[in-house]
């Protein structure tokens, strides 16, 4: 089954994509705290991609799905703005983190933990990006 979500990128957008998750990991049966983190990791990869991939334009667009296959569920970004590559990204220690009270850099770290595998590809100039999640 899959389910999909086209949004203008502001951050405004941003409660869309988490109740559209929300809503159908809810109708999945997901348990609760398994969907918080779900909708965590996905909130935080799409204000990544509204606000540093497409410069908050609300003329660019993302495409969103959420596909459940068999002990898997697949959500997938698509866009056409700047491309990142969350596997190449390297968290800064946490220390280095606290230390130097640091504004950001935790997001992407979670997203890595949460998740059990991330793709990115290119095509037909799209930026796809899938968080995989292993489910019963």
């Amino acid at each position: 089954m899959n389910k999909k979500l086209i949004i203008g990128c502001n951050k405004e957008e941003l409660v869309k994509i988490r109740q559209f998750t929300s809503d159908i990991l809810e109708d999945h049966h997901v348990p609760d705290l398994q969907a918080h983190k779900l909708v965590l990791a996905v909130d935080e990869v799409c204000a990544n991609l509204i606000i540093h991939a497409n410069d908050c334009n609300p003329n660019s667009q993302i495409e969103f799905n959420i596909d459940f296959k068999p002990k898997q569920i697949v959500f997938t970004f698509r866009d056409k703005g700047i491309g990142f590559d969350i596997n190449e990204y390297q968290s800064p220690p946490m220390e280095e983190l606290v230390s130097s009270r640091r504004q950001g850099g935790l997001g992407l770290m979670l997203v890595k933990r949460i998740m059990d595998k991330i793709e990115f590809s290119t095509e037909k100039n799209n930026n796809i990006c899938r968080l995989i999640k292993m489910y019963p």
